[in-house]
């Protein structure tokens, strides 16, 4: 299984910090936010990483993030994405790294206090389809909530104004290879975007969705509010990584997936 974080979007809700740099290269207490995702594929077993960013922050990632060395990666590839058109279409800027393989893909804002091993192990058992984490909130109208009936997974609504639960579809997911196709399938949004939501909801009508409930706490540090909370969580508790080990990665263009540079 590979890993797929997505670090894209103008993060115009933290400008004017965003105006010089990308909102994943914010600092979060004593490492850059990026840092944070990366290290949480590395701990549940996911070595080979492309990380899909703005086309105009390809370089400044390379830069900050060299070959993976510290991180533990054996492969690092770094992706662009023009303009604006969603995760979707962000994870579809991955496609020529990941080739056939399953993923797990992670929104480079996500921090998490635990960790997704047992998720990671859950998937590689599940024979099709994707899987999802979920996390009790106390604002779910800001989230994509899912529905539970009787333990099973019956609907995904968006930021619902009546939510069926508080339990927000956190930007952690995995996936097998027909995730790409479901991408290219699904029309852009009101918002002219491809979102994730409706990719999930493709799996969940085929009837392959699954999910865990993620232990511990969760943040997005999306906005000044969740940044500064991220800061205090993990400087008051910790995020859960363990120092990485030493590798020797090379790093991936994934322009042309068949060639490495360095």
């Amino acid at each position: 299984m590979k890993g797929v974080v997505l670090a894209g979007g103008l993060g115009t809700r933290l400008r004017p910090l965003t105006e010089t740099t990308n909102k994943h290269l914010l600092p979060v207490y004593d490492r850059p936010m990026i840092h944070y995702p990366l290290d949480c594929l590395r701990n549940a077993g996911i070595d080979e990483v492309v990380v899909v960013t703005n086309d105009g922050f390809v370089d400044e990632f390379r830069r900050w993030l060299g070959d993976g060395t510290a991180l533990g990666l054996r492969r690092l590839g770094v992706a662009g994405q023009t303009g604006e058109g969603g995760i979707a279409d962000a994870l579809l800027q991955a496609e020529p790294f990941i080739r056939d393989e399953r993923i797990c893909v992670i929104l480079g804002d996500n921090i998490i206090e635990g960790n997704i091993i047992g998720a990671a192990h859950a998937f590689r058992r599940q024979r099709v389809g994707a899987r999802v984490l979920l996390k009790a909130v106390r604002d779910p109208h800001r989230f994509g909530i899912a529905d539970l009936r009787d333990g099973r997974l019956v609907d995904l609504i968006e930021k619902p104004s009546d939510p069926p639960s508080n339990l927000a579809v956190t930007g952690i997911y995995f996936y097998d290879a027909e995730v790409f196709d479901l991408c290219r399938r699904i029309e852009p949004s009101a918002r002219g975007e491809l979102e994730i939501t409706d990719v999930n909801k493709a799996y969940l009508q085929k009837g392959t969705l699954e999910y865990d409930m993620l232990e511990g706490w969760w943040t997005d540090a999306g906005t000044f509010e969740s940044l500064t909370q991220a800061w205090r969580l993990v400087s008051e508790t910790g995020a859960n990584h363990a120092n990485p080990p030493t590798r020797g990665p090379r790093l991936f263009d994934v322009r042309s997936a068949s060639s490495l540079v360095g």
